[in-house]
């Protein structure tokens, strides 16, 4: 039994046809022109999203509308993914649940052929430039690292539960849309400190008139 890894692989390292996110080219051919549209829902993977912020729960309907196109360098994929994403308010912290609409294209290679779709004659030496490239294996080819990159652009950086959203009172953390009048008394720090001054000299007072009436009654029990 094969076990399928967050990347689409099984574990002898090659696609596995099972995996929701890996589509199968071979009804599409190679023939350039020749065109291919598929509908598919998908539960989200692990992780889809910007972490601690907003992301499509794992297991969610993810909706995906493909358009492939063999060219002759490989596969061309556009597409549009819809999911709906849940985070946090950033001004509110309340939680909050949005649609996403993912739009996206990229190019999956066959791996014989150069950037003119040329056969190649020998393996190619410059291993970098395929670590940034995506492949048509067996006539498989794995959706989910383009899906990943295109929901995490497709969501807002800092999600609000509305534009108009007021936030939390700085000072004693109320919500303030749910009251719109709240405030607190600004006080001038300097002001407060000549305040504390006057009260401690207005103490002072009292005590020294408690004494000198003490005083007084002394002298008239004398």
């Amino acid at each position: 039994m094969h076990t399928i890894s967050k990347a689409g692989k099984a574990l002898n390292g090659h696609l596995d046809h099972r995996n929701p996110l890996v589509f199968d080219t071979h009804e599409l051919g190679r023939r350039p022109g020749a065109l291919l549209r598929l509908t598919r829902s998908v539960d989200a993977p692990q992780d889809l999203g910007i972490d601690g912020v907003i992301g499509v729960p794992e297991g969610a309907p993810v909706e995906l509308d493909l358009r492939l196109e063999s060219v002759m360098e490989g596969v061309l994929v556009t597409g549009t993914a819809r999911a709906s994403a849940e985070g946090e308010c950033v001004r509110c912290l309340e939680p909050l649940r949005q649609e996403v609409v993912a739009d996206f294209q990229e190019m999956f290679s066959y791996p014989d052929a150069d950037d003119r779709g040329r056969v190649k004659a020998e393996p190619a030496d410059d291993a970098e430039d395929d670590e940034d490239r995506l492949f048509v294996e067996d006539g498989l080819f794995d959706l989910e690292p383009v899906l990943r990159d295109a929901v995490v652009l497709a969501l807002p950086m800092q999600p609000v539960c509305r534009e108009t959203c007021a936030g939390l009172c700085s000072e004693c953390g109320i919500r303030l849309d749910e009251n719109p009048g709240h405030h607190h008394d600004a006080v001038d720090i300097r002001w407060a400190a000549l305040q504390g001054l006057a009260e401690t000299v207005q103490d002072g007072e009292k005590d020294n008139m408690g004494g000198a009436e003490a005083g007084v009654d002394e002298k008239q029990e004398k």
